[in-house]
């Protein structure tokens, strides 16, 4: 019976009528410990008889086995892992140690895991449920909650129980629902039920010092006397489990604590481990009579997590370990490899290099699998066993990497600097500072990510000092700290690399980096362009390397070659199942979109790439997402997008970035004054030679058109001598139109003409605003004729490209010119979301809906609903007329 959980259950319930309907969902149930989240778990797989339900537990002693709780959740469900596109089905493999795959992206296991659940919804709706969520391993941790945040239109209900204290759900992401203490009345009516007859003061005092909590009622009024006072709810339970421990016979006591130390021992191991401290099965009587423990099968399971934990933590350190050695005398052989490092580790007194060397060998396991969280844990404690002081750094060093791998930069930063002062190794001083380089970036700001590098870089040489400064280029661009870019140009410079390293053409093209953002694109575009003939010729395998030439395209202009390299990247990015890289690959399809004047096909890389950021918790990149946004919401007239979104203060080319958008967007609608204000800020902050260079077009009509030529004359100086360099005919063409603007009558004709001119067609919005303003100038000069068919023209193609704004403007001229201002020219894929125009033009291009989840990293039915929800918007009812389309 659950009393006084009558709200708590009707969201449950609703949760399954929503899977059971097809639409999938996410609950996470947290509070103190005792306060009913296992018994609303109870009663969510007692609702669900239906449905296929699954259980997994989070283990405090498995919490340093990558994948165990995972692995337990689906193993009765790996026979459908045949049915998982290859890269996922591999990933899960290696995970659970079914296969030697090397290691993949740790967030593919994630996709890997919601496709399996949607396989198994294919027989009938599932109910997932994990409890005691605090205690799942990393591993395990990530992967459930990206696919359950990833969900979509399957008959799939997954819900976490977790512990926690606070007013915030600990999974984010995901729906919350904090369960408080119970009230008086229904605490009242617990109480009776549970405990009846007891006399008044008793009930009483149960009652005020349980505070609402359920289990504590319980435990309370079972054992009245148990000592109660000024203690948290949960330490009063634990008093009450440690007295009922307490009055057991020793021996029960220390099978207990066999128990307790591995949760996931079968009985056989715990008695055979329990002999050798001097108990056995008999005395497990007592525990069971006193119902602290039950058995089912094999198992020994607790009555209450509180009831493992009492039972190892009131045990006697001394027996502990003598515990943890007889539980890893115990698990011999190859598959308990861990479990038994752990144990002897457990039960370690002092250095021990034997131990340590097993450890790392655990550590090194876990690490093929993609555990980086254990791998962090492994490493450490190994380090702290060394007998050895360079191999102890050695192991702190790596642990550190392990615990960046693995989203923890507070453990990372402490370990690595931990390992930096323990060492004579340069090349491990080296990396141990790079690793506080790449903690720093989001921990304090990408300048002191670039300091840090350099100080790593200054301490090796060759290709891994490159390397190194290759990060603090990167850094330093994001940070607009050109100081910082020039010294580790300097330094590349320097560097003695071989000839035929693919490295040398990435130091020159970053010495290029350095340079233009310096103000300098003479020497900086040549060295630029050799770096991304390289990468269009193939000369780099990974994706760093492919994706630094790609951008530095963007950076020159190279438009339509930066965009066929990041495509290709992207493609390999989906087929290796590489989610983290995807992020940053995406980053720059969109701007490359932005830029050539690609507004849906930016709109869908921006939407997939903040939905992967904040899924995978990469906070800054889905803030470059939200900064794209900002930019597009400027173009589709979005005012209230355009003036709500956050943006991350200290990377100056995303703001920057973002008062582009404001600007372009108070530009269309004629707000001139407020247009060159944003816009300004853009041309003289510290990111204008960036990508942000291209604002300068922008900034010259705003000027003009607040009566102030003088400011449009101030950036384009720099504007044309990038613009020569680069020697690009649609850069040229915005030189061109800046210049008729700001030219007089009898000159400002032959630059708009030239501008049309060199418009070879490949940017139709660049192209439709100098139509636009050309336009304007026709009409002000009263050539009806000519301004009416470039108006026209103009309006047109803001009308395909979705430039609402843009496009109005160019009716109102049309409208002062007494013509017809309406046109059809809007794409029929207009009325479709970002995801859905993605999914309709990859099953455009012939992919079924199982590719096309496998690419995105969404479940099949979830494709089959965007395909439904489309085909109503397009008009169309067959696949086969979506190749008929204009998407």
């Amino acid at each position: 019976m659950l009393v006084g959980r009558e709200p708590e259950q009707e969201h449950i319930t609703g949760l399954l009528a929503d899977a059971r309907a097809g639409r999938s969902a996410a609950l996470a149930i947290y509070g103190e410990a005792g306060i009913g989240k296992s018994a609303l778990v109870e009663f969510a797989v007692t609702a669900a008889r239906d449905m296929t339900v699954m259980r997994g537990i989070g283990i405090e002693s498995e919490a340093e086995i990558p994948f165990g709780a995972l692995f337990s959740l689906l193993h009765p469900h790996l026979h459908h892992i045949e049915a998982l596109p290859g890269p996922q089905a591999a990933a899960l493999r290696g995970a659970f140690g079914l296969a030697d795959t090397g290691v993949s992206d740790r967030f593919l296991i994630g996709a890997a895991t919601l496709t399996l659940l949607a396989e198994i919804a294919g027989d009938r709706p599932v109910l997932c449920v994990v409890d005691d969520a605090q205690w799942l391993d990393r591993a395990s941790s990530d992967a459930l909650q990206f696919a359950a945040r990833r969900l979509g239109a399957d008959p799939i209900a997954m819900i976490f129980a977790l512990r926690d204290e606070g007013e915030r759900s600990p999974v984010q992401g995901i729906t919350g629902l904090r369960i408080t203490a119970l009230g008086d009345a229904d605490a009242d009516r617990l109480l009776n039920a549970r405990s009846p007859g007891l006399a008044a003061p008793v009930a009483q005092r149960v009652l005020a010092e349980a505070a609402g909590n359920p289990l504590a009622i319980i435990e309370l009024g079972v054992d009245s006397a148990a000592p109660v006072g000024p203690l948290p709810v949960a330490g009063r339970i634990q008093e009450a489990f440690r007295t009922r421990l307490a009055a057991l016979p020793a021996a029960t006591r220390s099978v207990l604590a066999v128990a307790a130390a591995d949760e996931t021992a079968g009985l056989n191991v715990i008695l055979r481990a329990a002999a050798r401290i001097g108990a056995g099965a008999a005395d497990l009587d007592a525990a069971e009579q006193a119902r602290l423990v039950s058995f089912a099968g094999d198992e020994v399971r607790f009555r209450h997590p509180l009831v493992r934990s009492v039972a190892y933590q009131s045990t006697p350190h001394h027996q502990r370990i003598a515990v943890h050695a007889a539980l890893a005398a115990e698990l011999p052989g190859e598959q308990h490899a861990d479990r038994r490092a752990w144990h002897r580790a457990a039960a370690a007194t002092g250095p021990n290099e034997e131990i340590a060397a097993e450890l790392e060998r655990a550590a090194q396991r876990a690490q093929d699998r993609g555990g980086t969280m254990a791998v962090a844990a492994a490493y450490e404690r190994a380090a702290r066993l060394s007998t050895d002081s360079e191999g102890r750094a050695r192991r702190i060093v790596n642990a550190a990497r392990a615990a960046y791998d693995a989203g923890r930069p507070a453990w990372a930063a402490r370990l690595a600097a931990e390992g930096a002062a323990s060492t004579k190794d340069s090349r491990l001083a080296a990396e141990a500072t790079f690793i506080r380089a790449q903690v720093e970036y989001e921990a304090t700001s990408p300048a002191a990510d670039a300091a840090l590098a350099l100080e790593a870089a200054e301490l090796i040489t060759g290709e891994a000092s490159a390397s190194m400064l290759t990060e603090a280029v990167f850094a330093a661009r994001d940070a607009c700290a050109h100081g910082l870019m020039m010294r580790a140009a300097d330094r590349l410079e320097k560097l003695e690399l071989p000839d035929d390293s693919p490295q040398v053409f990435i130091a020159q093209g970053l010495i290029g980096w350095a340079r233009l953002l310096h103000g300098e694109p003479e020497p900086a575009v040549p060295a630029m362009r050799s770096l991304v003939g390289a990468g269009r010729a193939g000369a780099f395998d990974g994706y760093l390397e492919r994706l630094c030439a790609a951008f530095t395209g963007l950076l020159i202009a190279d438009d339509d070659v930066a965009g066929t390299l990041v495509d290709s990247i992207a493609a390999d990015a989906r087929a290796d199942g590489a989610l983290t890289w995807l992020t940053y690959i995406l980053e720059v399809v969109a701007l490359g979109n932005i830029l050539r004047g690609e507004f849906r096909d930016a709109e869908t890389a921006v939407a997939e790439g903040a939905s992967l950021a904040a899924d995978i918790g990469m906070d800054v990149q889905k803030a470059i997402f939200d900064a794209m946004a900002v930019w597009l919401a400027g173009i589709f007239g979005d005012e209230e997008r355009c003036a709500s979104t956050d943006r991350a203060a200290f990377h100056p080319p995303v703001t920057a970035l973002a008062h582009w958008g404001q600007g372009l967007l108070h530009l269309a609608a004629g707000r001139a004054e407020e247009a060159l204000e944003r816009l300004d800020t853009v041309c003289r902050g510290p990111a204008r030679y960036d990508v942000l260079i291209r604002a300068v077009p922008d900034h010259v009509e705003a000027a003009v058109r607040a009566g102030r030529t003088d400011l449009g004359r101030e950036h384009l100086p720099e504007f044309d001598r990038w613009a020569e360099q680069t020697s690009r005919d649609p850069v040229l063409a915005l030189s061109r139109r800046c210049h008729a603007l700001l030219s007089p009558d009898d000159e400002a004709e032959e630059h708009f003409a030239a501008a049309l001119r060199l418009s070879d067609g490949s940017r139709p919005y660049d192209e439709a605003r100098t139509r636009l303003v050309y336009g304007e100038w026709l009409r002000r000069r009263r050539r009806r004729t000519e301004a009416a068919t470039e108006l026209a023209q103009a309006r047109d193609t803001f009308d395909r490209l979705g430039a609402t704004p843009w496009a109005a403007r160019a009716r109102s001229e049309l409208g002062v010119l007494g013509g017809p201002s309406t046109s059809s020219a809007a794409a029929p894929h207009s009325r479709l979301t970002p995801q859905e125009l993605q999914v309709v033009r990859l099953a455009a291009a012939g992919h079924s809906n199982r590719e096309i989840a496998a690419q995105l990293f969404l479940s099949p039915r979830t494709i089959g609903h965007h395909l439904y929800r489309s085909y109503r918007k397009l008009g169309v009812s067959k696949r086969i007329e979506l190749t008929q389309l204009e998407l």
